[in-house]
């Protein structure tokens, strides 16, 4: 469960209503991907935690003029990098430890449809997964173990 806690005054404050969180987002995109690659990586995986993980989503925005908005994650997403070999740690790492992930393999460039890319990893023998990117959510102490070694996305 992803819950947020605001943790008690100590001294003088210098961050009004700071919220910490038990739990953490972390997108991890492989080395020497293409800008456009990056993001379209980025927002699938998020998109595989927004819609898996319960809690992490927060209310529809409106503004001013009562216009509605779709509501967006509720916590921060890390986004870091990795090369191919860290990269397939990190995807070993999640699944030994049980921290469910969303994965975008490599072969999904080349499709135009959730059925195809799906498609492209049956038979793929999860140690053979060639990934682009990855995102895991669970308890931050676990997400950090399983993202150690990655570094903070330029």
């Amino acid at each position: 469960m992803n819950t947020p806690h605001t943790p008690p005054e100590q001294g003088a404050p210098s961050e009004p209503h700071r919220v910490v969180w038990d739990t953490r987002i972390a997108v991890v995109l492989r080395e020497g991907l293409a800008d456009w690659q990056k993001l379209n990586v980025t927002a699938f995986v998020a998109s595989g935690v927004a819609a898996a993980a319960e809690g992490v989503m927060g209310e529809p925005y409106v503004d001013g003029d009562g216009v509605g908005y779709l509501p967006m994650l509720g916590q921060p997403v890390f986004v870091l990098t990795a090369d191919a070999a860290r990269m397939r740690t990190i995807h070993q790492r999640a699944v030994r430890r049980g921290v469910r992930a969303a994965i975008y393999p490599e072969s999904v460039f080349a499709t135009n449809n959730d059925a195809a890319n799906r498609a492209t990893i049956t038979g793929v023998a999860t140690a053979d997964l060639v990934l682009a990117g990855l995102a895991v959510h669970g308890d931050k102490r676990e997400v950090d173990k399983v993202v150690k070694g990655a570094s903070p996305h330029p």
